[in-house]
């Protein structure tokens, strides 16, 4: 099982790293491990982790990057979140209903929880925003944020960010953010949506390049065939970003004077 790491732009996505997750049992296995060729020194290490070190190594490049994305599981590890803010870098990472969250107020230590804070907001705490768009045009739900206590980098904020659908209001999600100050509530929404990004990533490479079909029993069968399949996405994503960008750069054109049609 890997882990992924996805890149999107205003003109597409791609993969741009991985990294092969072995279990705990798989990494204390010495002859397991000679079996299928694992270097002697890749230790055991969790998802978050891995997504940390990865994070990190994209980052260090210079890449440009307004916000980091990630599901619960990377969402979750505060490791992940304090390496994000020692470098300045806005985050929108979602957690679950339960993630402890603890307050200093003048009364003292308060521990909560996301779906408690959500429970407790008032109707006019909410507003509609986008999450991108969909296949019928903008994904709309309700959101709310609560600003959270303890950012003490200056020009920076942080936020629980609250999602509900619309139709159905108990379906909630839950993110942490960490972005500049002035950040809009709608900004927040759009960029908790483009976590997206990464499942289209999956769906086109598993159903256009074969991600899925890797029959590998060896470290090295599983990076060359996982690194194979991200090359070739990622030259499909670059041609398809370039015929949008050159699209987005032509000027309209209207249709013919009738008369002169005719």
């Amino acid at each position: 099982m890997g882990v992924f790491l996805a890149y999107a732009g205003r003109f597409g996505q791609a993969l741009i790293d991985r990294r092969l997750y072995l279990p705990r049992d798989w990494t204390a296995d010495g002859a397991r491990r000679a079996k299928v060729s694992v270097p002697e020194e890749t230790a055991f290490a969790t998802k978050p982790a891995l997504a940390r070190e990865m994070i990190g190594a994209a980052l260090d490049t210079g890449m440009p990057c307004a916000f980091v994305l990630a599901d619960a599981v990377y969402g979750s590890d505060s490791r992940q979140r304090r390496m994000l803010e020692e470098r300045g870098q806005s985050y929108v990472l979602a957690v679950r209903s339960n993630h402890t969250l603890r307050f200093l107020t003048p009364a003292g230590l308060i521990q909560t929880d996301p779906a408690t804070i959500a429970d407790d907001l008032e109707d006019g705490a909410w507003a509609a925003h986008a999450a991108g768009e969909g296949s019928k045009g903008p994904r709309l739900y309700d959101w709310a944020r609560v600003t959270l206590s303890g950012c003490r980098q200056e020009g920076r904020e942080r936020w629980l960010l609250i999602r509900r659908s619309r139709n159905d209001p108990h379906k909630q999600a839950y993110y942490l953010a960490f972005c500049h100050a002035g950040t809009t509530l709608a900004e927040l929404a759009g960029a908790a949506g483009l976590r997206w990004a990464i499942e289209e990533c999956f769906q086109r490479a598993k159903d256009d390049l074969g991600l899925d079909h890797c029959e590998a029993r060896s470290w090295h069968g599983w990076h060359r065939h996982v690194s194979l399949v991200m090359a070739a996405a990622a030259f499909l994503a670059k041609l398809a970003a370039d015929l949008r960008r050159t699209a987005c750069s032509k000027r309209n054109e209207t249709s013919p004077d009738p008369a002169i049609a005719a």
